[in-house]
């Protein structure tokens, strides 16, 4: 197995846990507040979302790649860093 291929497979496994760890937690709190069992349906919940979020974040994240890469090119300069002035290393008059 290649580098990159071992890259992109941990890269879409902690992206896809990190988001679905905080997305079911976010929706969780949202339906059903901090009460009892909470942290249970969490956990219920973040078990069956992360197979489907690897599965989407390896699937997808290549083309989203591109995609971001096609805007920035798209927008141009609009969009990229521009330099800071120098300040002179002498005083003016």
């Amino acid at each position: 197995m290649s580098h990159a291929l071992k890259f992109r497979l941990l890269f879409a496994l902690l992206m896809s846990g990190w988001m679905c760890l905080l997305m079911t937690g976010w929706i969780g709190w949202l339906r059903s507040g901090w009460g009892e069992g909470f942290a249970l349906h969490w956990l219920h919940s973040f078990v069956q979302a992360w197979p489907m979020a690897f599965a989407v974040v390896l699937g997808s994240g290549p083309r989203v790649q591109n995609l971001a890469q096609r805007l920035l090119a798209w927008c141009g300069p609009a969009l990229q860093p521009q330099p800071e002035p120098q300040a002179n290393a002498t005083p003016s008059p």
